[in-house]
C-alpha cells in the first residue's frame, strides 16, 4: 500500500484529488493538509512515502515545506503539482529537493501514474520543466572557450604554446593585424586580461597541440 498525502490550498482541488485516489488500488491517503506548515507537521507524523505538494501557499509555500520535510524524513518522495513553471519556481523547488514535477494540467490518471513511479524510485517531470533543466545543466556545463570561433581556438592553440603574435602569424597564414584582432577577442571571451592568463587557461583546460 502507497501512502500519500495531499498538500494544496484549495479545498475544491484538495478533495477531487483525494476522491480519485480513494478509488485505486493500493493507494491509501493518509492526510490533508491547506498549508506548507501543516504539511510539515502532517508529514513528519504520518510518514507517508509519498506527498503530493501545491508551490504557493499561505503559512509557508511547498518550497520551504519540501525542504523541511526532507531534511527530517529524506526518504520521502514530494511530487510538486502546481500551476507554475518559471524559473523562479522549478528550481528553487528541485534544489529543495522535490522528486517529480507535474502541473495542474495533469489529468488524475497522471498524477496516479506518478505516484506510482515514485513509489518505486522512478521520478515524472513534465516536459516543459524538463526542457528548463536541460537548458539550465547545458548553461552551467558550458565553458567560456566554448563561444570561440574555430580560428580564435587556432589562435589560442598558439598562444598556449607561448608562441608570439609573428610566430602565430606563420603558422596560420594570417597578417599580423588579424592575429592582433583575434587575440583581442579571446582575451573577452574568455574573461582574461592578457595573452598569459590566455595561455594559463588554455593549459588548464586542456586546450594543447596535438604532437604529429
Amino acid at each position: 500500500m502507497i501512502r500519500v498525502a495531499v498538500v494544496d490550498d484549495h479545498e475544491m482541488v484538495r478533495k477531487g484529488i483525494i476522491s480519485y485516489l480513494a478509488t485505486e488500488a493500493g493507494i491509501e491517503v493518509i492526510g490533508e493538509a491547506e498549508s506548507g506548515s501543516e504539511a510539515v507537521k502532517l508529514v513528519l507524523k504520518e510518514r507517508p512515502e509519498i506527498v503530493l505538494m501545491d508551490l504557493l501557499m499561505e503559512n509557508g509555500n511547498g518550497i520551504e515545506a519540501t525542504r523541511e520535510i526532507l531534511k527530517s524524513y529524506p526518504g520521502c518522495k514530494i511530487i510538486i503539482i502546481t500551476s507554475y513553471y518559471d524559473d523562479e519556481q522549478v528550481f528553487p523547488a528541485i534544489e529543495a529537493g522535490a522528486f517529480s514535477y507535474m502541473l495542474k494540467t495533469a489529468n488524475a490518471a497522471e498524477v496516479v501514474n506518478a505516484i506510482k513511479k515514485a513509489a518505486q524510485g522512478e521520478p515524472v517531470i513534465e516536459s516543459k520543466v524538463a526542457g528548463k533543466m536541460v537548458s539550465r545543466f547545458r548553461e552551467k556545463e558550458k565553458k567560456p572557450h566554448d563561444d570561440l570561433t574555430e580560428r580564435e581556438f587556432d589562435v589560442l592553440l598558439c598562444i598556449g604554446e607561448g608562441m608570439t603574435n609573428q610566430e602565430i602569424s606563420k603558422e596560420l597564414f594570417i597578417g599580423i593585424k588579424t592575429v592582433k584582432t583575434h587575440v583581442s577577442n579571446i582575451l573577452g571571451k574568455l574573461g582574461v586580461t592578457d595573452r598569459t592568463q590566455a595561455a594559463v587557461y588554455a593549459n588548464r583546460n586542456g586546450i594543447i597541440k596535438k604532437q604529429a
